[in-house]
Parts: C-alpha cells; structure tokens; sequence
C-alpha cells in the first residue's frame, strides 16, 4: 500500500497535552472497562495487552456467509475481552492454521460453528441488528455490540438466536433508522462517540466483495495455464484463446488466476482482443475505459501503468471478463498479451459476481474488545470529510487510527495526510484477524546481535528492502509467506515491519526474531512507530511523538525508519525540523526515504544519512537501475543504492536472482545497518550518531 507510543500528561509550551495512549474518555468509560475485562492499558503503552491465551475454541469461518462471520467476529471479541479463549479461522494466505499452532496451545476445531455460539451464549447480553439496506448501519452495529456486550447478526440470525437454545434479546434493531451513510455516523458520533474509548480509532469498510470460490462455477474449464512458474516475463507473448466450445449462450466470461499461488507471481494482462466469425468485438487495455464495459468483475486484482498497463492478480486474487455474444456466432477467440504465472478458466454461466456484497468482519472482535467506535468515512466527499475531521479532533496526538480508508490509493494519501495533519497514526489492520488473541501473547526472543560491518572499499554498495511493513495484516499475512521462503537468509534483506507488533501481536513478532538469519533485519516501516507523513504532522506534536515512540523502536530491534513524506500524494523532501526530531529523538544512524523514481544518499544538517529508495516491482526493474548505477559511476570512490522491493511483487528468491546477476568485484549487498555504517564512515561521521 499502498500502508505505533508511550507516557502521559507530557505538557508542550502551547498547553497542549501530548500523549500516546492516555484516556481521553471520561472515568465511567475508564471504568466500565476494567468491569469483567481482562484487558491492560497503562497510559505509556501504545495498544492494550489482553490476558494470556491459555487455549482455544475455533471456528472455521472461510467459507461462511458474511453475516455469520461478523456474528462470530463480534462474539469473540466479547469473549476474549475477559480472557483470549476464541479464534477464527478467517484467512488461508499464510495457511489456516500457520499461526494458531504457532500460538502452542491447546486448541478444538467445531465442526458446527453454534456449538461456540452455544458455549459462550452467557457472556452475550443480546443481539444487535444492522439494516440490510444501509450497510454502514453495520459499522454502528458493531459499536453498539461493545458497549453492550452484544454480536452483530442480520435480520435472519437475529430471529435463530432469539430462538431456543440460545434464547438473546434484540437489544437494538437498526432497520429503518438511518437514510445513508452520513445519517448513520452522525447519529453514531452524537449518541456514541461519547460512551467509547478515545484511545483508538477504527475505520472498517462495512462490508466487502463476496469471494467466488476456486473452480466456481464448476463449468468453467482451465483453456490455458502456466506450468514453468515464471518470474521475469519471459513467456510474455499473445495467446490465442479458442472459445468457441463456450457459445450458446448471450455471453462468454473468461477468469484469469495465479497458477502458483504461493509466491506471488500470478496472470499479468496488457491487452485483449476478442474476435466473433473474424470481428473485432471487444479490444483494450487494462485500466482504461475501454475496459470497463467488459470488465465482469475485478475482484482484489491491482493495476500497473509501468509497463503500459497490465492488470494482474497474485495468490488467490482474480479477475474475470464478460463478453456479450452476437447472435448466431460460430467462432469466438481471445487474444491475450499476457506472462508470468496466468491460469486462464473458461465458461458461459455467469458466476457470481464480487460486487455483490456481504458484512465485513476482520478486526471487529478488536473494535469490540475494546469499546471502540467503528466507521468508514470517505475524505474525499466534503461532509464526510467534515465529520471525520471532527473526530480526529477529539482525540489525543499519538492516537491510533486502525484499519484502512475508503476510496483505495487516492483514499490513502489523502486520509494518511489528514490524520498525520491531527497528530494521528495509522495502523492498516482492516484485514487482521484475531487481534483480541494475539494481543494476549509474549515476545519472548532476544534481539539479534548487530552484524560487523565490512571494510569500506570502493564498491556500489546496495541494500535491499521490502516495503508494507508498517501494515499489520501484511506482517499476519503476505510478510509470513516471504518469510517462509527457502531462499531467505541467502542474500542480506531489510523487512520492514511494524513495531508496535510488540503490542498488538508479540507472537509474531517473536517468530520474525526468533527465526531470523544472519542477513534478515527488521526496519520500522512508514514513517517509525506507525504510517503517517512527517511534513503533514504538526511540529508541536512531532518531537514529542518520536521522543515517546522511541522505546518501541529499540525494544523490537527496529531502529532504523524507512520514511513515507507525502503532500498533495506527491513525495516531498523533509523539513528540517522534521529531520532534526529524527536525529534528536529516534537518534538514528540514518533513514530511508521514498522517493520512487530516483536513488542517491544526502548528509542532512551535517549528521544525518538520509537515503532516498528506488522502488521496483521486477528483477528486471533491479538490473536495469544497478546496471544504469554502475556504467555512471566512476570507480573512485563507494557509490550507495538503495532498492526497495515491491513487497506484493517479489520475493526473496527473487532477490537472489538480482544479486546473483551482479558483478562481485563491483557489488556488495549488505544489510540496512551495514550500509548506513559504511555511509557514516565514507562521509567523515562519527560511527554512532
């Protein structure tokens, strides 16, 4: 993503309280929470501690309707606010059960998931019912189901729990009560906002796009696939579809898959061409309009504009085309210029489409848990904006912001700026799952020793780094699957991760430590402990913020920032008092900074290496600019390149291909506290700073 706090009461000379965590609800919130909760927030912790997971009862809810699982969801964050005792199998990326047996302790898979409904049915006060027609009623659901110790359900469930043997009363039912989207936050904000924590924000999409199953419907048929596993394009070429077996109905859908969905390197499309009886009928380009009339359903695919445009779809993303058939054709092909790692599936029975929509229910057990207030306000439309921003001021600076932003890339660079503008961080967890569980575990790994730094010589030192880690769910999720990559610890690799997984899930990252090799560092992603722009931060509230966030930054061994500066969505330089906080505070040895389409080190006020990444999504991106590196650099002194990896793109066996591909007598790769080492000592600066 294109995605952390300490003492209270610290009094600024504008009388401003800076804090990181202290309340800012009033002592009956304060004090309804401590009631049956086994929940610890002392005010210099960033995010809670939950009480140690002792064992399980899961639910395996992949394949639930979306009402069931935000029942489910909502429930658990009832039950584990008491004590961790409930998980949900929600997500397969990293594998079901990777991190639950992880967690090493007893577990019981229910086969029927109200048998848990059943055991916990106790600790539920009620039922709460969200409005089918207003879908954001679903996020005031799930307010309304903290406060009151209540789950979420539609109308349907609503009626089986009131049923015998569970027997809950419809505390509130939502239908009718709002007209949109704004009506609903507002009323939520009037007679809510009040009775939550102010401790954490949420932003949750309220619902999501129902996921077509593999293989559905089951008569559609694989037409092309690859079977090489390639990486690198070099199968790009224009493939002849034949679909002429799929006419005899008004409309032929084509799928597009990821053959090897363990590594990231799924269908890339640039252009179709679909022919009937030898007439062009359908011909574009992904992500121009010409696509849109034929564009069924894009599912979670993403867009790429460097090669032309290409859309593509990794792991268990998708996209599927609808071409409408004249009538009384007898011939239908496709061509498709398309590479890597396509799986291509055929059919002509429409199938269910992902804009069709069901309740969103990862990271609502935490929101509950916690008493927090859900919402999903678009920064881009004027009222809404107004309301959010009314929020944000209500809050403390160093407050959380969980979840994400509506609106995709555009709703990201303008709601990360808006925050940032509120002294507000965020934390992208809106796809984490079982936060109330993992926040009651330990780190209990030491932290790496620090490597030796090389000689200094005069080579073209390059280090590399993969970006997304201050993204909690890809620290769950994309970052566990990069990491159980057999080719990890091959070549020197910076990842960046979140520190405030310290908090939130201490499990994982103790596994990132534990099983670390020699060439894996840990780096605090965007912008140190949480996303946010610098230069969009008050400078008031910034030293103070970087001052108190910096224990998270030693105690996770995550020392080093990789910096995100945005304005307008344009990359900026620092400000000098933004550098100087960085210096003073995080007292780091040197930083990295997005800058996207350019490499090079500066030395900010005579003390700071600030190195500007190059970001790449291929190897082929990595040889061009170190090949381009090299033939500019004149041999007489060390040159320093800084990549960063696409971390949706590319994986550490990839990493090793690029590095291998380079010359040893002008090459070394080292790692991000190695290279800011040999900067340190090549400019003149002292080793530590």
């Amino acid at each position: 993503m294109m995605r952390k706090l300490a003492t209270a009461g610290l009094a600024l000379a504008c009388t401003l309280t800076f804090t990181v965590g202290a309340s800012a609800e009033s002592p009956a919130v304060q004090t309804a929470q401590k009631g049956g909760s086994g929940i610890s927030w002392p005010a210099d912790q960033a995010l809670p501690s939950f009480a140690k997971v002792k064992q399980l009862e899961v639910a395996d809810i992949y394949d639930l309707p979306g009402d069931a699982k935000i029942m489910l969801t909502t429930l658990e964050g009832i039950v584990n606010r008491a004590e961790p005792r409930l998980y949900v199998l929600e997500s397969k990326e990293e594998g079901k059960f990777t991190w639950l047996n992880d967690l090493d302790v007893p577990y019981k898979v229910r086969d029927n998931y109200w048998d848990i409904v059943k055991t916990f049915k106790n600790e539920i006060k009620g039922v709460i019912v969200y409005d089918p027609n207003v879908p954001d009623s679903i996020n005031v659901a799930t307010t309304l189901a903290g406060l009151k110790d209540a789950v979420v359900a539609s109308p349907g469930l609503a009626e089986k729990l009131a049923a015998a043997p569970y027997g809950l009363k419809v505390l509130d039912d939502l239908r009718g009560k709002f007209k949109d989207r704004l009506d609903a936050y507002t009323w939520q904000y009037d007679n809510l906002w009040s009775q939550t924590t102010h401790r954490m924000l949420v932003g949750l999409s309220p619902d999501t796009s129902i996921r077509i199953p593999d293989g559905f419907p089951a008569s559609f048929k694989t037409i092309a696939q690859d079977t090489t596993q390639e990486r690198d394009a070099k199968n790009r070429k224009v493939y002849d579809l034949d679909l002429t077996p799929f006419l005899g109905k008004d409309a032929v859908f084509l799928r597009f898959d990821d053959a090897f969905t363990q590594d990231g390197w799924g269908t890339a499309v640039h252009e179709v061409t679909v022919k009937a009886d030898g007439q062009e009928i359908a011909r574009f380009v992904p992500g121009t309009p010409e696509e849109e009339p034929f564009l069924y359903d894009a599912q979670s695919s993403q867009l790429s504009t460097g090669s032309g445009g290409h859309r593509f779809a990794d792991n268990g993303r998708y996209f599927v085309y609808k071409f409408p058939v004249p009538a009384g054709a007898k011939q239908l092909t496709a061509s498709v210029d398309m590479w890597n790692q396509y799986k291509v599936s055929a059919g002509n029975e429409q199938p269910l489409s992902s804009e069709q929509k069901e309740p969103y229910g990862y990271l609502r057990d935490y929101a509950v848990a916690n008493k927090a207030m859900v919402f999903w306000l678009d920064a881009n439309v004027p009222e809404q904006r107004a309301l959010f921003e009314k929020i944000l001021s209500d809050v403390k600076p160093g407050t959380p912001y969980l979840g994400w932003f509506s609106n995709d890339v555009q709703g990201e660079f303008n709601s990360v700026e808006i925050t940032s503008n509120h002294s507000v961080y965020v934390l992208a967890a809106d796809w984490f799952s079982n936060m109330s569980v993992f926040s009651g575990t330990q780190v209990k790994a030491k932290l790496p020793a620090p490597a030796k730094t090389p000689k200094l010589e005069n080579k073209i030192y390059v280090t590399y780094t993969f970006s997304e880690g201050d993204n909690f769910q890809y620290n769950e999720h994309r970052l566990r699957v990069l990491w159980d990559d057999p080719n990890r610890g091959k070549v020197p690799i910076n990842w960046t991760s979140s520190p405030l997984l310290y908090d939130g899930a201490p499990a994982m990252l103790d596994h990132y430590l534990s099983t670390a090799t020699p060439n894996d560092q840990l780096i605090a992603g965007p912008s140190g402990a949480g996303y946010f722009y610098p230069n969009a931060w008050p400078d008031n509230t910034f030293a103070p913020y970087l001052k108190q966030t910096n224990s998270y930054l030693k105690k996770t061994g995550m020392t080093i920032p990789y910096v995100l500066n945005r304005v307008d969505g344009q990359n900026v330089p620092l400000s000098e008092a933004k550098l100087n906080a960085y210096a003073n505070e995080y007292r780091v040895p040197g930083l990295f900074l997005s800058w996207e389409d350019r490499y090079g080190v500066s030395i900010e006020g005579g003390k700071l290496p600030v190195s500007t990444i190059q970001g790449i999504s291929t190897v082929q991106d990595g040889k061009r600019i170190l090949d381009e590196a090299k033939a500019k650099w004149d041999g007489k002194s060390p040159l320093f390149v800084s990549l960063g990896l696409l971390a949706w793109s590319m994986t550490p066996s990839d990493v090793v291909a690029l590095n291998g591909s380079l010359d040893s007598g002008s090459f070394s790769a080292v790692r991000a506290d190695q290279y800011f080492a040999l900067v340190r000592q090549a400019n003149g600066l002292p080793a530590k700073p």
